[in-house]
């Protein structure tokens, strides 16, 4: 199988265009967070609208996994946190997201909501509680995907501290999940000391990052070659994932 792993397209409608497109030469297509831009001129509700065309016509060429960002809550829940109510509308696509779990050929995805608080941090955390049920120790993979990258990570890395999610660094450690597709800091793949890609015990983590122009910067992951490869205007780089991860990257034309 062969994934795509994008995230921050923030309405970026040339990229949307690109991703439409390229969807066909993949199995799976996997979009993390942040499709909203919030300083638009065009109206949140406006921008929805677009973005669930885009997902329709890319579920049609290609499996379609999308989480939520923290540029894309709409709403709040009876906690008084906010969430992205708008996904509901992205299941009713025949779309994973928020809060589902789909198994694919051998492999278990996650699918977790951006956290507001307390509460919808409890509930991911059940969650995750029950998928691991479904997918440890029978041999199938378990992939995460979700908005932000751990913290102290390079993948989290801004070029000054880490700003990534404390509680998933707890979360890995507790369930080891075998990857984690994230995205949310934009600059960590070009900054000095931050990276696209990182390894927590045996678990792989993914920011593809953000960069300007028509097209995005993104992860290809070709599960039956076993590797990742990471492309974007700053050249590209790829890792074995049947092996330890070593540094430098491979930097590959």
């Amino acid at each position: 199988m062969k994934w795509l792993l994008v995230s921050d397209l923030h309405y970026t409608l040339k990229q949307l265009d690109w991703l439409q497109s390229a969807a066909q030469r993949f199995d799976l297509v996997i979009v993390a967070g942040d499709h909203i831009d919030i300083s638009s001129t065009v109206a949140f509700e406006a921008q929805i609208v677009v973005i669930l065309k885009y997902f329709e016509r890319t579920q049609g060429r290609a499996k379609l996994i999308v989480s939520s960002g923290n540029h894309d809550l709409s709403a709040t829940n009876a906690a008084g946190e906010k969430y992205a109510a708008w996904m509901s509308r992205v299941r009713r696509l025949g779309v994973a997201t928020d809060g589902d779990v789909i198994e694919i050929a051998d492999t278990v995805f996650t699918v977790c909501p951006w956290w507001d608080g307390p509460a919808s941090r409890a509930e991911v955390d059940v969650q995750l509680a029950r998928d691991s049920a479904r997918c440890r120790g029978d041999g199938r993979k378990w992939v995460w995907v979700y908005h932000s990258p751990p913290d102290q990570s390079p993948t989290s890395w801004g070029g000054k501290q880490h700003y990534g999610d404390t509680d998933l660094v707890e979360w890995i450690g507790r369930w080891q999940p075998d990857m984690v597709m994230a995205g949310h800091i934009h600059q960590s793949p070009f900054r000095q000391g931050g990276s696209w890609v990182d390894r927590i015990g045996e678990t792989w983590v993914f920011n593809s990052g953000r960069q300007i122009g028509p097209v995005p910067c993104r992860i290809e992951i070709d599960d039956d070659e076993r590797h990742a490869t990471w492309f974007s205007l700053a050249g590209n780089q790829r890792v074995d994932l049947a092996k330890a991860l070593t540094r430098p990257v491979e930097e590959i034309p």
